[in-house]
């Protein structure tokens, strides 16, 4: 199981909420530190492909369970 330092639950928010949540929890933490994200917006799926590609954090993975998508964020 992948490791993280912070945990952000998004479930029950829509775009572009879990975007900026993850923006904000991003800003607190340290270089190299893992962000674990849980969303229930399938739009989240393209978001977080898009937003690490903008932003330099590394996407370590992503999946989906039970109409969950679980991201893992490791920031730059």
């Amino acid at each position: 199981m992948q490791q993280f330092d912070l945990e952000l639950d998004a479930r029950g928010l829509v775009c572009p909420l879990p975007i900026l949540r993850t923006k904000q929890s991003l800003a607190n933490m340290t270089q190299g530190q893992i962000l674990k994200i849980v969303a229930t917006d399938p739009g989240a799926v393209i978001d977080f492909q898009v937003f690490a590609e903008q932003t330099g954090n590394a996407l370590l993975s992503m999946s989906e369970t039970d109409q969950e998508f679980v991201f893992f964020l490791r920031k730059r």
